[in-house]
């Protein structure tokens, strides 16, 4: 089966084949380890291994991972998919940088950015404590801060607004 997989505004074309996985013309051999009663996955890729959280998103084929601490907004779609919506439009998004969003309820504990900074894609903008983990919220998308909603030590609640991008 073969997918595009959007990581930002990159696309890597992804060919899933029994256990073997090719990502952009490199291919390996795959094996996903679930460990039991939690939703963390050991994903050993040729000699690599990586710890990885998947989230289901608001729609099909968005996903929120949580890859070796690190935290990605994906979207995976397969060929057939992937056509569909670019031939309706319905792949055009809002245009501009998305404000940061609390992905889950937690407690401020960094700011990294003021009202006008410049941020770029993958740049960390805040960090927050949920069940008893330092979560990196990062900009999905390069733009400069208007406004920043967080304030360090108060708790958020999921889809809080943190900080506002332009």
């Amino acid at each position: 089966m073969k997918y595009v997989v959007m990581v930002g505004s990159e696309a890597v074309e992804v060919t899933l084949d029994a256990d073997v996985v090719e990502a952009d013309g490199i291919a390996a051999v795959a094996h996903v380890t679930e460990l039991e009663g939690t939703p963390v996955r050991m994903v050993t890729i040729g000699d690599e291994v990586h710890r990885v959280v998947a989230r289901r998103g608001p729609t099909r084929g968005r996903y929120t991972l949580w890859l070796d601490g690190f935290r990605y907004e994906v979207e995976a779609l397969d060929e057939r998919l992937r056509a569909i919506r670019e031939l309706s439009g319905a792949s055009a998004g809002p245009s501009g940088p998305a404000p940061l969003i609390a992905p889950m309820p937690g407690m401020i504990v960094r700011v990294t950015v003021q009202v006008g900074d410049r941020v770029e894609v993958g740049q960390g903008l805040v960090v927050m404590e949920a069940m008893k983990m330092e979560n990196e919220l990062r900009a999905t998308a390069a733009g400069t801060v208007t406004s920043v909603l967080a304030t360090l030590g108060t708790a958020v609640d999921k889809g809080a607004i943190l900080v506002v991008l332009e």
